[in-house]
């Protein structure tokens, strides 16, 4: 295996957009086209959205002694920690402040990234692709109010901090999940999927990763503004192979995790004001009101793809004061991202999307299927917590994205996608939700209240009768290849309540 395909990206929608912009940019500019892409449609659950880009410096890590050979700078020192929150807002909230782009200034950076993950970097293909980006979906937005107060603010900060009260006036506390991005992509990827949970009563903090997996992002630190892009081991002075590549990069990637929780447990502390002032972005002015908002000790991770692995890796041991997690949602674990944690001991959801489970993969010696589906199986049989493998039918790698929805065709073009594009996502947040609330109150809905229906991708074990008492959507849009059993000594013994799985949670 070359570390060129190894790093070979996936089909997330801005690295699509930049291998067709160069051709597409042209047939625009002569036919006076409009751009293909669609805008973000409004979330569909019970409160408005909200987000705040947060980035804050840390205390300087240094995850590995490779330097780049030009400047002899570290190539992976962590000095700044950059998430964006989504939580539900106050009805209503109108915000002074532009909506988030959807391609986060500059693009040129993220262009130059995505043409260096292509093999075509240079002065002149750099521009177009800059050009072509900026013309597809430049102007995108992400439809969360920016900088809007959390949902149950009743007091403005000056009036709280007077008061202070010890029960914060009885507001609701929500539930959080830490978001880990993939490979070739960035934390606005999946504005869509996070904001859709924050609609439901959830906030979710997307870290933006910069180890080197990523198209480019600028680092605010000091008053001052560093560039980071894509790294290859030809920029580094002593060159890194494949698996001490991955190892360093995911390294990067939990310290950036365990900083996202400190800085939450600050803000949860009552420190949000400090937050905002030292927050380069410029954002979280409602950030004090946000004292004992968040459940701090009882947070998920969550990741997709090189994300997943990184989010599996964070949940090795179980629950510890840095990484506060108690349970995992797992999209597409990584097939190219190094050996996929198995200690794992907290409740555990693993969706593959359609084409992640059918195309056969060779993964450290197994199929990645097998390696995937043994894992889950290992954490029910050894470690006694539920887990459950499943897999969305119709959907490909990037149906978890804001992909189908901003290019529908081009998605559908290059990875056969068949799913409606919102009723695809609209399924990963229903299975996220119905895991975030069996972790609440431990009953089993929706699709986790089935039995398994595939311990193969292709292999269906359930008779007639089986196949008939299975809930028509979930038999349209799922494969279940692991699940704890239904069969209890006694009703409600092992958590299914057939009552909360016939109504719908959302």
């Amino acid at each position: 295996m070359t570390l060129r395909s190894t790093l070979r990206p996936r089909w997330t929608i801005k690295y699509a957009l930049a291998a067709i912009a160069f051709s597409s940019f042209a047939l625009y500019s002569v036919l006076d086209m409009p751009p293909l892409s669609n805008r973000l449609p409004p979330y569909t659950g019970e409160y408005n959205v909200g987000t705040v880009d947060i980035e804050v410096p840390v205390e300087r890590q240094r995850l590995s002694e490779a330097v780049f050979k030009h400047g002899r700078k570290p190539a992976f020192e962590l000095e700044t920690v950059l998430f964006s929150l989504y939580y539900p807002a106050v009805e209503d909230a109108r915000s002074r402040k532009p909506k988030h782009l959807w391609f986060p200034k500059p693009i040129a950076l993220q262009a130059e990234g995505y043409a260096k993950l292509a093999k075509v970097s240079n002065f002149f293909t750099n521009r177009i692709f800059a050009l072509g980006l900026w013309t597809l979906a430049g102007s995108l937005t992400i439809p969360a109010g920016v900088d809007v107060p959390i949902l149950g603010t009743v007091k403005n900060y000056r009036d709280y901090e007077t008061e202070h009260p010890d029960d914060d006036y009885g507001l609701p506390e929500y539930p959080v999940i830490v978001f880990s991005h993939g490979f070739a992509s960035s934390r606005t990827d999946y504005t869509q999927y996070c904001g859709e949970l924050a609609s439901r009563g959830y906030v979710v903090a997307a870290i933006e990763h910069r180890d080197g997996s990523g198209p480019g992002s600028l680092v605010m630190r000091d008053g001052t503004k560093t560039k980071r892009s894509v790294i290859s081991a030809s920029e580094l002075h002593t060159p890194l192979d494949i698996p001490a590549l991955k190892v360093t990069q995911l390294a990067f990637r939990e310290a950036e995790i365990v900083e996202t929780v400190r800085v939450l447990r600050e803000i949860n502390a009552g420190l949000g004001n400090n937050i905002f002032k030292t927050n380069t972005r410029k954002e979280g002015k409602d950030l004090p009101l946000w004292r004992d908002r968040l459940n701090i000790e009882r947070i998920v991770m969550a990741g997709h793809s090189y994300g997943a692995t990184g989010a599996m890796q964070a949940l090795k041991g179980g629950h510890v004061y840095q990484r506060p997690f108690v349970g995992g949602i797992i999209l597409d674990p990584g097939k190219s991202s190094g050996p996929l944690n198995e200690d794992i001991r907290v409740p555990l959801l693993i969706i593959n999307s359609d084409s992640w489970s059918r195309t056969p993969s060779d993964f450290y010696g197994g199929p990645h299927f097998d390696v995937v589906r043994d894992i889950v199986r290992k954490v029910l049989d050894e470690s006694h917590i539920y887990a459950w493998f499943v897999t969305v039918k119709g959907t490909s790698h990037p149906s978890v994205t804001d992909a189908p929805l901003i290019e529908p065709w081009l998605l559908s073009w290059t990875t056969g996608s068949t799913i409606d594009v919102k009723e695809g996502i609209r399924q990963y947040v229903k299975a996220t939700e119905e895991f975030m609330l069996y972790l609440k109150d431990g009953h089993r809905r929706g699709i986790l209240s089935e039995e398994v229906t595939h311990p193969e991708y292709e292999h269906d074990v359930r008779d007639e009768v089986s196949k008939a008492s299975i809930p028509m959507e979930i038999e349209e849009y799922w494969r279940i290849h692991v699940a704890p059993s239904t069969g209890c000594a006694y009703p409600g013994m092992c958590g299914v309540d057939h009552d909360h799985a016939a109504r719908p949670p959302w």
